[in-house]
């Protein structure tokens, strides 16, 4: 039951700012999470698991295509990791309210390691055909099913509301790390002793996870209230996040940005192979100026004051305005510098979304809502891809690029006025000079 004042802030369309942090924090306390022991062992563990699926990705796609000789199979194994999280994803944040994170994640840790295992089994022995992995990968994705919402969630029990923004950050630097040395190391793996060693180490890492996770000082935690069994509590989920503007609107973003601007491989490869010309080896150099950008992106997010509605649409403006300058961008060098922008920009709308998101919702709740959130944007990116991918054939890699940076822009820019008009403001400008000067003002 939401109490009076909850409803009533929900009622509020403009979201204040978390507050979480009364100054901004010295460079010092960048990763202030891991003062606290728990975290250091959860960290260290996504570290671990980061790099070795970034690996296991990489030995996955090229196994298929090795057995295969077909795009298409590689295309039906992302489809068949993501179908589960398509169909049931909102199934799993009932399960993550209902039950202890902790352990929700040691059995599907511990489930994702035993997959891993299986197929490097059959790898190693010379056995395997693409219709296993389909299979393994399909199975993996009801994991990530359940897995996603209740590692969402669990962050919060380590560290707390306090902290929680900056462990969001961290996190997303942890993903970028794997997603930087995860398929370098991935390659140079399946050149120096095959495919099959891949899926070794991330069964290994998997249970380096489980192991973290045990050996956590569970009286340090701070559990999250267990939802009761119950029908409905899918729809409550639903219902809860459309009353809150703070969640909807910010979901809405989400989704906007996850169809559109989420794109970049099918974009990047177009342009390493259409545009620029650079081949494979300019396809990966432009990936990790994405990533590299996003990791400077998620440290940066670790100094923000706090999260607010207002954040959240500036952040995706911001992105939509970089991406879409790309479209335009004379030389390749300048695309560059642009595509490290589009990763930093990238990751402070997603961090923003994120925090905002979980600290708008309740504890008894969070884990639905924020499968919701999770929904929308691995379904955003499953969608986007094949739409962005018809563009680019269509009509060419520069007016894919920049559909992907103005549907943000303009989505933002449609939220951003239903804020303005719910809030009895608009938009002044005035000329002082050569200079415009932009103010917000009650309407008359």
């Amino acid at each position: 039951m939401t109490s009076p004042s909850a409803a009533s802030a929900s009622e509020s369309v403009l979201t204040t700012p978390v507050p979480v942090l009364e100054r901004r924090p010295p460079w010092r306390d960048t990763f202030a999470s891991l003062r606290v022991p728990n975290y250091r062992l959860y960290a260290g563990g996504q570290i671990v698991a980061t790099t070795a699926l970034g690996m296991q990705r990489v030995a996955q796609d090229w196994l298929v295509l090795q057995l295969s000789g077909s795009v298409t199979a590689v295309g039906v194994t992302v489809a068949m990791q993501f179908a589960p999280m398509l169909i049931f994803g909102l199934l799993g944040g009932v399960i993550a309210d209902r039950y202890p994170k902790r352990v929700l994640l040691m059995i599907t840790q511990s489930t994702a390691a035993l997959l891993a295992a299986i197929l490097a089994l059959l790898i190693l022995t010379d056995t395997v055909q693409v219709w296993h992995i389909w299979a393994l990968a399909f199975i993996g994705g009801f994991v990530t099913v359940v897995d996603n919402p209740a590692r969402q969630v669990f962050v919060n029990e380590i560290v707390g509301p306090r902290l929680l923004p900056n462990a969001i950050s961290l996190n997303s630097s942890t993903f970028q790390l794997g997603a930087l040395i995860g398929p370098a190391v991935g390659g140079i793996a399946i050149s120096a002793v095959g495919s099959g060693w891949a899926f070794v180490i991330n069964a290994g890492a998997c249970l380096v996870v489980v192991t973290a996770l045990s050996l956590m000082n569970t009286k340090e935690l701070l559990q999250s209230p267990v939802a009761a069994r119950g029908k409905g509590q899918l729809a409550e989920g639903l219902r809860y996040a459309k009353k809150k503007p703070s969640i909807l609107l910010t979901i809405i973003m989400l989704g906007a940005v996850a169809m559109f601007a989420y794109t970049m491989p099918v974009l990047l490869a177009a342009y390493a192979n259409d545009v620029y010309k650079v081949g494979s080896a300019g396809y990966g150099f432009f990936n990790a100026l994405v990533a590299v950008g996003a990791l400077a992106g998620a440290v940066l997010s670790t100094r923000r004051l706090g999260v607010s509605l207002r954040l959240v649409i500036a952040g995706a403006a911001v992105l939509g305005v970089v991406q879409a300058s790309a479209a335009l961008s004379p030389d390749i060098v300048v695309f560059a510098v642009l595509m490290a922008g589009s990763g930093a920009a990238s990751l402070l709308f997603l961090t923003s979304a994120n925090s905002l998101v979980q600290m708008s919702t309740n504890l008894g709740i969070r884990g639905r809502v924020m499968a919701l959130y999770i929904l929308v944007q691995l379904g955003g990116q499953a969608l986007g891809g094949p739409v962005m991918g018809w563009i680019v054939e269509r009509f060419g890699p520069a007016w894919g690029l920049a559909v992907s940076g103005l549907v943000p822009l303009v989505t933002a820019a449609v939220i951003g006025a239903i804020m303005l008009r719910r809030s009895h403001l608009h938009l002044a400008i005035s000329h002082r000079g050569w200079m415009p000067s932009l103010a917000f003002l009650p309407r008359d």
